[in-house]
């Protein structure tokens, strides 16, 4: 198993002219049903916070290896010790992993230091264990316990692994919807882990997002988050959900991080979402952004400030995560074709880009699963009628005065993509799976080295684009009923990408990806209604790709559980 991190860029491009791009784009994330826990709901930690010790904010597990887990907490030592406050003396927590709910097989166990430098968060990077085996974790201080929750490690890293099954999502905003999508993750026990895309908060204020005074419910803090006590606070609120602790308990996750863990549209310099002069220096912004989702996410901390990395699932799948945020250039104009295919531009990063194309020749997986927060597959809008381009270019953040594509995917940065495209073919690396959210919409994709030669020349790699678990898509922002106006749209957009083999622009849910060694198989389920806590989930379609073949295909139906 590696367990790779990459470069800090040694200086970030000076700060260009700003592309025009609105001020305000998508939302922010957190809390929603599960009865025995709706107390919490819409509360801050202080208000349920004991006089002694206590884990408000649930436990979690992340970036399962072989041999080990990385296990997450957060102690409220002291009912004024809230999250960002800087308050709080140390506090030593115990930890323990077990074969059993009632830890009478105890396998592993240690303390760890929860201090205010850290928000008292905690982190215990547990090795030793058997690969590919369920465990129980807990943490302990003052004599009260935490939740008990469940976990898993990987294969062994040559293990013949039969399939691997994981949960995936991407944007949650807290004030669209409730989170039924982990809740339903949380109900299953077939998943190995679950995969976060991106965007598991949102940096915004309450209602800033074009909601239309629809907000279902009330971030903490009410204002954009730009200090660590801000980006502090956030987090904790988010973990205050009953659903999202719930899925939480109930497997490890695998993240990364998108724009709005910073600010919308983030590039290595600046963001559309932070103004220097207003909100501090942009630096300080990203610096205290990070530093909190270290500590707040069960992610291994990385001293270069990034989330890429790769994971191994014995000789079944290698995942390359992608962090498309840190090295990137400033987003280009819309139209501006001269600027999106300058070669000297970058999403990745020149070592990151190095890293990824290596990894990928080398790997001896049966497949190799990229994830990459936004979308590799060319998309342009041009066939859409007039009166859509506006709302559509109100969902992903871009001027409504043309919206030919989205600069801010793969499409503004055609020089990595045609780079990395180009080595899959000439290497003849086959059996290459992009995993992708961001966009609001589901996808699923033929990734092709020119889109205008398609299908003539046969794709690289095919393409999985799970929808937002709340945040708006396109009926939402026009306030349509679904699979409506929207299907104009659709149609729209196949006639003029014909590698786009299926699209929904309106449902919000999630996936469940499933691995063998004869094919990738995504399941794409939706809920059926973000605003209500109960709500149901169904699949909306199931599409795979064949190993060798590099295409997608519809599946007969789902797979079962």
């Amino acid at each position: 198993m590696t367990n790779t991190h990459g470069e800090s860029p040694t200086s970030a491009p000076a700060e260009r002219p700003s592309s025009g791009h609105p001020r305000r784009r998508t939302v922010v994330a957190a809390t929603a049903a599960s009865a025995a826990l709706l107390p919490l709901v819409g509360a801050t930690p202080s208000a349920h916070a004991a006089e002694g010790p206590s884990f408000l904010h649930g436990v979690a597990s992340g970036d399962p290896l072989p041999d080990g887990i990385l296990l997450w907490t957060r102690v409220t030592p002291t009912a004024d010790a809230v999250p960002g406050s800087g308050k709080g003396e140390p506090v030593t927590v115990t930890w323990e992993v077990a074969e059993d709910e009632g830890f009478g097989k105890v396998v592993a166990h240690g303390t760890v230091k929860a201090e205010a430098a850290t928000d008292h968060t905690v982190k215990a990077d547990v090795r030793g264990l058997a690969a590919d085996t369920a465990y129980w974790f807990r943490f302990g201080a003052g004599g009260v316990n935490s939740p008990a929750a469940r976990t898993r490690t990987a294969p062994a890293e040559e293990a013949d692994t039969a399939n691997l099954r994981f949960g995936v999502v991407s944007c949650a905003s807290y004030e669209a919807g409730y989170f039924a999508s982990y809740r339903h993750l949380a109900a299953r026990e077939d998943l190995h882990a679950v995969l976060h895309l991106g965007d598991y908060i949102y940096e915004y204020g309450h209602e800033e997002y074009p909601l239309q005074g629809k907000a279902l419910r009330t971030v903490q803090p009410e204002h954009e988050t730009i200090t660590l006590a801000d980006y502090r606070a956030r987090h904790a609120h988010h973990k205050l959900d009953p659903d999202l602790r719930a899925m939480h308990a109930a497997h490890p996750l695998i993240a990364m991080w998108d724009d709005h863990e910073i600010a919308n549209d983030t590039w290595s310099g600046g963001a559309e979402n932070h103004t220097p002069g207003g909100e501090g220096e942009w630096a300080e912004r990203q610096r205290a952004a990070k530093q909190a989702y270290f500590e707040w996410m069960p992610v291994r901390p990385s001293t270069e400030g990034t989330t890429y990395r790769r994971l191994r699932f014995g000789r079944l799948a290698d995942l390359h995560l992608l962090d498309l945020r840190s090295f990137r250039d400033q987003q280009a104009s819309i139209g501006d074709g001269d600027v999106i295919d300058d070669p000297e531009r970058t999403i990745t990063g020149r070592r990151q880009l190095d890293w990824l194309k290596s990894g990928l020749s080398s790997s001896t997986a049966r497949w190799r699963m990229v994830g990459t927060s936004v979308m590799i597959a060319p998309l342009a809008f041009g066939a859409v009628p007039a009166h859509l381009l506006g709302p559509l270019a109100e969902l992903i953040g871009i001027p409504k005065e043309g919206l030919a594509l989205n600069v801010d995917q793969w499409d503004g940065y055609t020089d990595d993509r045609r780079e990395l495209l180009a080595h899959l073919r000439d290497q003849r690396i086959g059996n290459t799976v992009f995993l992708t959210g961001d966009i609001h919409m589901a996808f699923a994709n033929d990734v092709p080295v020119k889109a205008a030669t398609y299908p003539g020349d046969a794709p690289v790699a095919t393409e999985f684009v799970v929808t937002s678990v709340t945040s708006d898509n396109l009926d939402d922002i026009i306030n349509a009923a679904p699979d409506t106006v929207s299907s104009v749209a659709e149609a729209a957009i196949k006639a003029t990408n014909r590698h786009v083999r299926w699209l929904d622009m309106d449902s919000h849910g999630y996936g469940v990806l499933d691995i063998d060694a004869e094919r990738a198989h995504m399941d794409y389920f939706v809920l059926s209604d973000k605003t209500d806590q109960g709500a149901t989930s169904e699949v909306r379609r199931s599409y795979r790709t064949l190993s060798g073949s590099q295409r997608l295909e519809e599946a007969d139906g789902p797979l079962g559980t």
